[in-house]
């Protein structure tokens, strides 16, 4: 069942648009998010070696942050020694073409 597409105005349209950048604010979210593009998963000691100069706290609260907001998916496999990986989720998944626009849109820049 498809929703209706909201009606946005002026107002709810320029909130709608900060509320996402909010999502995506801070040094290392986008880093992390280009290295989990087209389906990557990763281990956070494979993340960690990818940004140099990320501490572990700063990569933990990242993650959290982008879980809680429903971009990144954190997967648990329940073995011995402990293995996590991190995904996107489908919804994260879709910002690859929304950044690839906004990326093309900055290169067009005067």
């Amino acid at each position: 069942m498809n929703l209706p597409r909201p009606v946005y105005t002026v107002d709810t349209a320029a909130d709608g648009v900060e509320q996402a950048i909010r999502v995506l604010e801070g040094r290392w979210k986008l880093l992390i998010l280009f290295r989990l593009f087209g389906g990557n998963l990763l281990r956070f000691s494979e993340l960690e070696r990818t940004l140099p100069g990320i501490s572990q706290k700063m990569l933990i609260q990242q993650l959290r942050q982008l879980e809680t907001d429903g971009i990144v998916r954190r997967i648990d496999h329940q073995e011995v020694p402990p293995k996590v990986e991190y995904g996107l989720t489908e919804w994260g998944q879709a910002l690859c073409p929304a950044l690839d626009s906004l990326l093309k849109w900055a290169e067009q820049r005067p």
